[in-house]
């Protein structure tokens, strides 16, 4: 089979999964802090069809994979009103980091997951290839184990890539509940431009590789947690 179809295969329903429970997380935070908006509008539940967006979800990041861009998706925000919250300033925060925790919970159960199918004596090579990655006694790896290693890629590049402090990423609900109050307007001005940010970066990824925008900013963090779920996996290799 095709190597880019199999990673299609692979990356896809990691991502669609990754993001789905991203944006339910989202909606419980909210409901437990005052705010119902999402289950009034039924989109706490994981039923994809609720929260994918078609082109978002599937089309984009499956045409990325196909051509062997940067993955990249997004679904259909769950819907959160700020007033609602029985502590706006704090709930937004809580509200932004509960989907990217989530996402890690996620990669920690699956690291675990991972390291029960190794066998015993299995170690990971290290985290700059893909297939590769997965070395185990005998030097083989499994589309099983290989779908579990992306699918902990997956959930922690969303993960850290919302914390990036850019409107309307999580990170810039956090940013913005943690500042002093005289400098939230300053920032609030930043919202408008948000996706245009979004886009050229996306574009200096895609048009100007050679720049390594996301391997100079997102990457290092992104690097160091995939190295300790791989870590956390191999503890549990051969249990």
């Amino acid at each position: 089979m095709n190597e880019t179809l199999v990673a299609a295969m692979v990356l896809i329903p990691a991502l669609v999964i990754a993001i789905v429970f991203h944006e339910v997380a989202h909606g419980w935070a909210a409901l437990a802090l005052g705010d119902p908006t999402a289950k009034e509008r039924r989109r706490l539940t994981l039923n994809p069809i609720r929260h994918v967006d078609p082109i978002g979800t599937l089309l984009v990041p499956g045409f990325l994979a196909l051509v062997g861009g940067p993955i990249f998706g997004w679904a259909k925000p769950v819907p959160v009103v700020k007033g609602r919250l029985d502590n706006p300033r704090f709930g937004m925060m809580a509200v932004a980091a509960a989907g990217p925790g989530t996402n890690f919970v996620l990669a920690a159960i699956a690291a675990v997951a991972l390291g029960l199918t190794l066998p015993l004596g299995a170690q990971f090579l290290g985290t700059e290839t893909g297939l590769s990655m997965l070395g185990g006694a005998d030097g083989t790896a499994d589309l099983f184990a290989t779908g579990l290693f992306y699918f902990i890629l997956t959930n922690v590049f969303l993960g850290m890539f919302n914390l990036l402090p850019i409107p309307p990423f999580d990170g810039s609900h956090i940013v913005e509940g943690a500042l002093p109050r005289r400098w939230v307007h300053h920032y609030e001005r930043l919202r408008p431009f948000g996706m245009l940010l979004l886009v050229a970066l996306i574009a200096l990824t895609w048009f100007a590789p050679g720049l390594g925008v996301l391997e100079n900013t997102i990457g290092p963090p992104v690097n160091w947690a995939l190295g300790q779920y791989l870590s956390l996996a191999d503890m549990f290799a051969g249990a």
